[in-house]
């Protein structure tokens, strides 16, 4: 459970912490951007503990659910369970986690030795052969764990050919879905992760900010593009943002068509980085010149929206809520009805993957637990016009919210507070 005076001083390197980013914003340019990469370097990596908290996690909605084991294959799911990274193939490997014990793994015979460098060694490994089948393999595992026709749940991004490979060869099991297990566990976030998001977060929009300071009329996307991967990459993460231009801003995912930049623009970046694996995703609208009435009333529009949902955020309200408040302001201004103008979702979770369950929209019922990690970030888009999206990320406390690398956005010309 995360208050959000916990959040504040939730421990070392946590960058909203004991007043040091107020010290380190009053520094400039690349003595900013080292300082930021020592932190980098010196963050507290996952350990074995860590690890096997979240497997223990696993087992117990394992437990509730009547579940033997999961099965999890090459998948952002495998690394958040065992830290292995696997590149996906044709051939079935991946790890049986079950109530009962450690993992057991499952893979080719010829890839046995590499991967013996990645699986911890008192983890169990068997293989099969080119001719045999890995399914048949899964089924004598659970046999061996006293589960032979018992319910085996498969990760819910493992490729159908697995699923019916099991369902040929292994008849006897009742193959469920996953998804409630490996959710349940990566839908809430420990202080750890929380710090990886905090710091991820707070480089992307310390990147923006090195970005904008280079706009000149006729700057391609690409151009500020560089800039602002570049600065990412000083700070010692690799990431970045997409920039669009004048009316190309209203496609919420961006034109294909490239514009150079032109004074009175909007001008709207999306993107993020990796810290530890923990992704940030921000979007950051500004003008390029002196805005124009209608470009501020619209800003301020989707900025309220943004601070709407944000009053919404406590444990125990449904995800749905938050999206409804959100598009309650964009509709009462008169950009609706409903997704005319705001046609997305107002966020997703967020994590190890820039997009991950769970959702902040219409249907969803699901309520907020601390610890969970969304992104909020409502938008309007008027094409052949220009489009507007204010987006930070937040993470859930027990009497409220705590937006993930500070730094909101105060108006159209001040983007960062």
């Amino acid at each position: 459970m995360i208050s959000r005076r916990q959040f504040l001083t939730i421990g070392g390197l946590s960058l909203t912490a004991f007043g040091f980013v107020d010290r380190i914003l009053a520094q400039s340019g690349e003595k900013l951007l080292l300082k930021i990469k020592k932190m980098v370097e010196a963050i507290e990596p996952l350990t074995k503990t860590d690890y096997e908290m979240r497997r223990e996690k696993a087992r117990q909605f394992m437990a509730e659910r009547g579940i033997s084991a999961l099965f999890l294959t090459a998948s952002t799911n495998l690394v958040y369970f065992t830290g292995v990274q696997w590149r996906r193939s044709e051939r079935t490997f991946g790890a049986l986690l079950s109530r009962k014990k450690e993992p057991i793994w499952v893979c080719p015979a010829f890839e046995l030795e590499r991967a013996r460098e990645l699986i911890p060694p008192d983890q169990e490994v068997r293989t099969w052969e080119e001719h045999e089948s890995p399914y048949k393999l899964i089924a004598g595992i659970m046999k061996d764990l006293g589960a032979a026709t018992g319910k085996l749940a498969l990760g819910p991004t493992i490729r159908m050919f697995v699923y019916f490979g099991l369902r040929r060869d292994a008849a006897h099991l009742e193959v469920v879905n996953g998804a409630p297990i490996t959710e349940g566990c990566r839908g809430v976030k420990t202080p750890k992760e929380i710090k990886y998001m905090d710091l991820a977060n707070r480089i992307t929009k310390l990147a923006y900010q090195e970005g904008f300071k280079h706009l000149h009329q006729e700057m391609s996307q690409q151009e500020l593009a560089d800039y602002v991967r570049q600065a990412h990459q000083q700070m010692g993460v690799s990431g970045g943002g997409w920039p669009q231009y004048g009316p190309n801003t209203a496609f919420p995912h961006g034109s294909r068509q490239l514009r150079s930049l032109k004074k009175g623009d909007i001008v709207l970046i999306d993107g993020g980085c990796s810290v530890a694996g923990y992704r940030s995703d921000v979007t950051r609208t500004i003008v390029f010149g002196q805005p124009t009435a209608r470009q501020r009333q619209i800003w301020k529009i989707v900025r309220k929206a943004q601070q709407a949902a944000y009053q919404t955020i406590r444990p125990g309200v449904p995800c749905e809520e938050v999206d409804r408040a959100a598009r309650r302001v964009i509709e009462e201004a008169g950009f609706g009805p409903d997704y005319k103008y705001f046609g997305h979702r107002l966020g997703h979770g967020i994590g190890l993957e820039g997009h991950e369950y769970p959702y902040l929209v219409r249907g969803n019922k699901l309520p907020l637990q601390p610890g969970m990690t969304f992104s909020n970030e409502p938008g309007i888009y008027i094409y052949g016009e220009f489009g507007v999206r204010i987006e930070d990320c937040f993470v859930v406390t027990e009497d409220g919210y705590q937006v993930l690398g500070g730094m909101e956005a105060v108006a159209i010309d001040q983007p960062f507070a």
